[in-house]
């Protein structure tokens, strides 16, 4: 029953920010943003989706002991998630957008750190599967989204650095 709700409330969770991402690409493009690293988003899309799939499909296959404790864990993940994307306010997205002569945020944790989300996300793709002791997904997940960030960040950085 725990899992079911968990993962319930990930799904939902997930699509409540797929909804404010397109409200905000709305606003971005409205205001002449320009978007970048669209070769490496389907990827990205695909191994969060099957992220999702690898814990409902572990989960089912070997069982798993739920843990306050890692819950706690990405709880606290959770609430610094929120602290990020609330201090991107209308710039946050899932896709990379530029708005020409706008400065990246600095603001939040983006004061203390140049990339909190994706610290963040990692955090999220270890977490989340140890809540059930999912360690295949974890492992799996965390090699894949690595090599996601590294990617990822990248084509970030060289937008802000234009």
């Amino acid at each position: 029953m725990y899992f079911i709700l968990f993962i319930s409330f990930l799904i939902l969770q997930r699509l409540s920010e797929l909804y404010i991402a397109g409200r905000n690409e709305k606003w971005l493009l409205q205001n002449g943003a320009i978007q970048y690293g669209q070769n490496h988003y389907p990827f990205m899309v695909a191994m969060h989706t099957l992220f999702i799939v690898s814990l409902i499909v572990e989960y089912n296959l070997m069982g798993g002991a739920f843990s306050y404790g890692f819950l706690i864990a990405f709880l606290l993940i959770l609430a610094f998630k929120f602290w990020a994307l609330s201090s991107l306010g209308k710039y946050w997205n899932t896709k990379i957008y530029r708005i020409p002569g706008v400065y990246p945020v600095k603001k939040g944790p983006y004061k203390i750190f140049k990339h909190p989300n994706y610290m963040e996300v990692v955090c999220e793709i270890a977490i989340i599967p140890l809540v059930f002791h999912l360690y295949y997904t974890a492992i799996i997940f965390s090699v894949l989204n690595a090599a996601m960030l590294t990617v990822r960040i990248s084509v970030e950085n060289k937008v802000w650095a234009q």
